[in-house]
C-alpha cells in the first residue's frame, strides 16, 4: 500500500512539473524575399520543469502549420530559461496573416489568471504582405519579458522595441489569451493602489503600485505603422513577479527628447541616484547603439554606490536620417534584496539632414530659376521647393524640419532626384508677376518622408522690363459717363541694345475679365507718361479690366515687347437684407490688398468712413428697412517688391441699396402646462425679440388633436410681448402644438419645437383589487379609480371556474357583485377580469387591455 501511494505521489509531481512551464514570449520576423520570411519564436520557461520543448508548432495563418526547432536555450536568473526557435515560411501571396503559437503548459499560480496551470499559453504576430507597403521587418524587443517588483513601490518596464526599417511604433495593453487565441475568461489586470498603464509612445509600462505578492501576466501589443498605415503587430505575453521588499527604487534624472543634425555630435550625461545608497548598475539600449555604421556609444554597465553616470554620445551619418525618431532606453538597477528595483527613462532622438546650401534665385523672363549645392546626404530622393510672397526671416527650431504650414510658404514642386539641383518656377506655367518679391526655401526629401532642415530664404523679383500696373480707381460713377484712372510703373530695367526705343504704351480694356478679348482704347508715346483716364465708361454696372502693352517703335524694328498683368476696378455690390446692407467686392489685381476702408453717404454727396475690412465683406447694421443707403470702398495694398509706390489706393464706384426684410425671424421656443381636471393646456413661448431679432410683431399658434390630423392655426397673438395662451374647450387634453413668429414684413419663422400632450400626463384608467358589496354605503360597487379621457371599455368578469358573471361597456363598471346569469349574490372569493380600455391618445382612439383579479367580501 505504501509503495502504491508513493507511485501516485510521483505521478502527481510529474504532472505538476510538466504543467508549470511557459511564462512569457513573443514572435518576430525578418523578410528574406518577396514572400519568404524567417520567424523567431522566443519563450521564457520555468527551468526545473520537465515540460521541455526542443520544438514547437507555429501556425502560419494561411491554413498550414510547421514544427520549428529550438536553436538555443539560455539559463537566466530565478530559474528562468530563454528558448529561441527559428523557422522559415513562404506565403502563397499577399494578405494579412496571423502567425501564432499555442502551448498547453502555462505556469501555475498566476495571480490574475484563474486556474492558470490549466490555461494554455498563446502568443501571436500579425504580418501584412502588401506590395504597396514595401519590404518590412517586424520590430525586435531588446528587453526580456521577465521582470520583478515590490509591493508598495512603483514598477516600470519597457520592452525596448526597435524597428530596423524606421517605422513608427505604438504600444497598447491587452488581456492575455488562452485556448484557440481567445481572451482568457476571468482575466484581469493586476491589482494596483493607483494605476496600471502603458505609455503608447514610449512603451514604458507603469504599475503604481503593486499591492499583493505573486506572479502576474500581462500582454502588450506592439503596433508598427508606416506612413500612417498599420503594417503589423506583435503580441508579447510577459510575467512580473512581485515580492515584499524594504527598499526604494533608484531614480534616473529627467531626460528630454532631442534632435541632432548629421555632421554634429550629441553628448548627454545619463545619471541615476539611489536614496538608500545601494550599488547601482546603469545600462542603455535602443536603435542608436545597434546600428552597423557610426553607432552611438554608451559605456556600460556603469556602476556606482548611491550614484552612477555615463555619457551617451552619437555622431549620426546620412544613412541614419529617417522620418521617425530613434529611441534610447536607460535602466538603472539597484542591488536590493530580495528584488532589484529599477527606474527606466526613455529619450527620442531625431536625426535630421543638413539644409541645402548656397541657394541662388535668378529671374529669367517671367520665370525664376533656382540652383543650389547638392546635399551631402545622397540617400535622399528629391528636393522640395516652397515659395512665399515676401521675406519672413524664418529660422527653424532644433527639431523643426521641412517648411511648416504656419509660415504660409506654399509647396510649388519637386526635383526628379537628389542629384537634380535646379528648379524653374514658372508660376504653374503661366509666368510669375512683376512687382512681387518671390522668396524660396529648398528642402531635401527622403524616401520614407523625412525632410531636412530648410535652406536659408532666398528672394528675387522679375526684371522690370515691362509696365507694371498699380492702380485702377473709379473717379466717377455712371452707367455711361463714368471715369476710371489707370496708373502703372514704367519699365526701369530695359536692355537698350535689344530694345533701343522709342516706346509706346497701349491701353487695353474689357468688362469680361481674364481669358476674353480686349479692346485697344488708346496709346501713349512718352515713356514717363504713366497715368491714363478712361472716360465715358460704365462704372455703375460693370467691372472694368485693363492691361498696358509695351511696344518698341524703332524704325524698321517695331515689335511688341510685353505687357502688364490684367487688373480690374474695385466693383462694389450692395445687397439689402433685414435692417442691414451687406457689402462685398472682389477685385482681380496682381498686387495684394490687405485693408479696405468703407465709406457711407452721410448727407448729399458727403461720404464718411464707417469702418474697415480685412476681407472682401462688410456689413452695415441697424438700418431702417426701405431707406436708401450709398457706399464706396477704398482698397489699400502693395506689391511685395521694392521700387513701387506704397500704399496702392483704389476706389470703387458708388453703390446704393435699401435694406429689405425677406428673412424670417428665428422661431420661438414653446412649452405646455396641462390641467387634466379643467381640460386645459397652458401654452407659453419665448419672444425672439429678446434674443435674436427685434422686429417680431405677432405669432401664429398651431394645433392638431392627434398625430393623424393636420395642424391648423387656433390663435393669433399680438403684440410680440403676448406669449401666453390657455387652450380650453377641448374634449381631451390630448394634442400637439407649435408656434411661429411673424415680423413686420410678414415673414413667418420656421416652426418652433413641437410639444405634445398625451393622457399619460393625467390619471390613467386603473382598477381596485377588492370591494365589499354589503350595502353599508362603503365600497359597495366595483368601480375604477378616478380616470380621464376613456371613451368606453369591454369588461368581462369570471369566477374561478371560468364562468362569466358580469360584462359591461360602461367605463364606470358599477358591478354590485351579483351574477348576471342568476341575479343572485356571488359568493365571497377571488374573481378574474379582462378589461379592454378605449382611450383618447395622440394616435387616436387606442385600446389597452388590463388583466387582473378582484376580491369580493361581504
Amino acid at each position: 500500500m505504501r509503495s502504491f501511494t508513493v507511485i501516485i505521489l510521483l505521478i502527481l509531481l510529474s504532472l505538476q512539473s510538466f504543467a508549470t512551464h511557459n511564462r512569457a514570449g513573443e514572435i518576430t520576423y525578418i523578410q528574406l524575399s518577396q514572400l519568404t520570411y524567417e520567424f523567431t519564436l522566443v519563450t521564457y520557461t520555468y527551468t526545473p520543469s520537465l515540460a521541455d520543448r526542443p520544438s514547437l508548432e507555429l501556425d502560419w495563418g494561411d491554413g498550414t502549420q510547421s514544427v520549428v526547432q529550438r536553436i538555443s536555450k539560455t539559463s537566466l536568473p530565478n530559474q528562468v530559461s530563454m528558448n529561441i526557435y527559428k523557422g522559415t515560411h513562404t506565403f502563397s501571396g499577399q494578405g494579412s496573416f496571423v502567425i501564432s503559437m499555442e502551448d498547453p503548459n502555462r505556469n501555475g499560480g498566476v495571480m490574475n489568471i484563474p486556474n492558470s496551470i490549466n490555461v494554455p499559453f498563446y502568443i501571436e504576430t500579425i504580418l501584412n504582405i502588401n506590395p504597396f507597403i514595401g519590404p518590412n521587418n517586424s520590430p525586435i524587443l531588446l528587453n526580456p519579458p521577465i521582470d520583478n517588483g515590490c509591493v508598495g513601490y512603483p514598477f516600470v518596464h519597457n520592452p525596448g522595441a526597435y524597428d530596423v526599417d524606421g517605422d513608427s511604433i505604438a504600444f497598447e495593453l491587452v488581456h492575455c489569451r488562452g485556448i484557440d487565441g481567445d481572451f482568457i475568461p476571468g482575466y484581469s489586470y493586476p491589482n494596483t493602489s493607483i494605476s496600471f498603464t502603458i505609455d503608447p509612445i514610449t512603451g514604458t509600462l507603469s504599475w503604481i503600485n503593486p499591492t499583493l505578492i505573486g506572479e502576474y501576466n500581462v500582454a502588450i501589443i506592439i503596433k508598427e505603422y508606416r506612413n500612417g498605415v498599420l503594417v503589423g503587430t506583435i503580441t508579447r505575453d510577459m510575467q512580473i513577479t512581485i515580492d515584499n521588499c524594504n527598499n526604494r527604487p533608484p531614480v534616473i534624472d529627467g531626460l528630454s527628447d532631442t534632435c541632432i543634425e548629421v555632421g554634429q555630435s550629441l553628448n548627454v550625461l545619463i545619471e541615476a541616484n539611489d536614496i538608500d545608497n545601494d550599488l547601482l548598475t546603469l545600462r542603455g539600449t535602443g536603435g542608436p547603439i545597434l546600428l552597423q555604421n557610426s553607432k552611438a556609444l554608451f559605456p556600460q554597465p556603469a556602476m556606482g554606490t548611491g550614484n552612477v553616470s555615463s555619457v551617451f554620445s552619437w555622431s549620426p551619418i546620412c544613412e541614419h536620417v529617417q522620418l521617425y525618431p530613434y529611441q534610447m532606453i536607460f535602466k538603472a538597477k539597484d542591488n536590493g534584496t530580495p528584488v532589484n528595483l529599477v527606474d527606466i527613462k526613455t529619450m527620442f532622438i531625431k536625426v535630421i539632414a543638413p539644409s541645402p546650401k548656397n541657394v541662388m534665385a535668378t529671374p529669367k523672363g517671367n520665370n525664376i530659376e533656382l540652383i543650389w549645392d547638392k546635399s551631402i546626404c545622397s540617400n535622399g530622393d528629391q528636393y522640395d521647393i516652397y515659395r512665399h510672397n515676401g521675406y519672413i526671416g524664418y529660422v527653424p527650431s532644433v527639431c523643426e524640419t521641412g517648411v511648416p504650414a504656419w509660415t504660409a510658404y506654399q509647396f510649388i514642386g519637386s526635383t526628379t532626384s537628389i542629384n537634380d539641383t535646379a528648379f524653374v518656377d514658372t508660376g504653374n506655367g503661366i509666368g510669375l508677376l512683376h512687382g512681387d518679391d518671390y522668396c524660396y526655401m529648398v528642402v531635401a526629401h527622403f524616401p520614407d518622408g523625412a525632410q531636412s532642415y530648410p535652406s536659408l530664404e532666398i528672394c528675387a523679383q522679375l526684371i522690370k522690363d515691362v509696365p507694371v500696373i498699380t492702380n485702377v480707381s473709379v473717379d466717377t460713377t455712371s452707367d455711361g459717363e463714368g471715369k476710371n484712372t489707370i496708373i502703372w510703373s514704367k519699365p526701369d530695367s530695359l536692355d537698350y541694345t535689344q530694345t533701343p526705343g522709342p516706346f509706346l504704351y497701349q491701353i487695353f480694356h474689357n468688362t469680361d475679365g481674364f481669358g476674353n478679348p480686349m479692346t485697344l482704347i488708346d496709346s501713349l508715346d512718352n515713356l514717363n507718361d504713366t497715368i491714363y483716364q478712361h472716360t465715358k465708361v460704365d462704372t455703375e454696372n460693370k467691372t472694368n479690366y485693363y492691361k498696358i502693352g509695351f511696344v518698341n517703335r524703332t524704325t524698321g524694328n517695331r515689335f511688341y515687347i510685353g505687357e502688364s498683368q490684367l487688373a480690374s476696378s474695385v466693383y462694389l455690390k450692395a445687397d439689402g437684407k433685414a435692417r442691414r446692407m451687406e457689402l462685398s467686392w472682389n477685385p482681380k489685381v496682381p498686387w495684394s490688398n490687405d485693408t479696405v476702408i468703407v465709406y457711407k453717404e452721410t448727407s448729399p454727396d458727403i461720404f464718411d468712413s464707417i469702418g474697415y475690412s480685412l476681407s472682401n465683406i462688410y456689413v452695415d447694421s441697424h438700418l431702417v428697412n426701405g431707406e436708401t443707403y450709398c457706399y464706396y470702398v477704398k482698397s489699400i495694398g502693395s506689391y511685395s517688391a521694392n521700387g513701387f509706390s506704397k500704399p496702392l489706393i483704389n476706389k470703387s464706384q458708388i453703390a446704393c441699396g435699401s435694406p429689405i426684410d425677406e428673412e424670417p425671424p428665428c422661431p420661438p421656443t414653446i412649452m405646455v402646462t396641462t390641467d387634466c381636471f379643467l381640460i386645459e393646456n397652458l401654452l407659453q413661448w419665448t419672444n425672439p425679440n429678446n434674443t435674436c431679432v427685434d422686429d417680431v410683431v405677432r405669432y401664429n399658434l398651431y394645433y392638431t388633436p392627434d398625430l393623424n390630423s393636420d395642424y391648423s392655426v387656433i390663435h393669433n397673438a399680438s403684440p410680440a410681448s403676448d406669449t401666453i395662451f390657455n387652450h380650453i374647450g377641448m374634449e381631451t387634453i390630448v394634442g400637439c402644438y407649435y408656434v411661429t413668429a411673424i415680423d413686420s414684413f410678414d415673414n413667418e419663422s420656421d416652426a418652433s419645437n413641437r410639444v405634445c400632450v398625451d393622457i399619460d400626463s393625467c390619471r390613467l384608467y386603473t382598477l381596485p383589487n377588492v370591494f365589499t358589496p354589503n350595502n353599508d354605503g362603503y365600497n359597495d360597487l366595483f368601480i375604477p379609480f378616478p380616470y380621464d379621457f376613456v371613451e368606453s371599455v369591454n369588461m368581462n368578469i369570471y369566477n374561478r371556474w371560468g364562468g362569466l358573471v358580469f360584462t359591461t361597456t360602461d367605463a364606470d363598471i358599477n358591478w354590485d357583485g351579483k351574477d348576471l346569469n342568476t341575479g343572485n349574490d356571488c359568493t365571497d372569493g377571488v374573481y378574474f377580469f379582462d378589461c379592454e380600455v378605449f382611450e383618447y391618445r395622440l394616435e387616436g382612439l387606442q385600446s389597452r387591455t388590463i388583466n387582473g383579479t378582484v376580491s369580493l367580501y361581504r
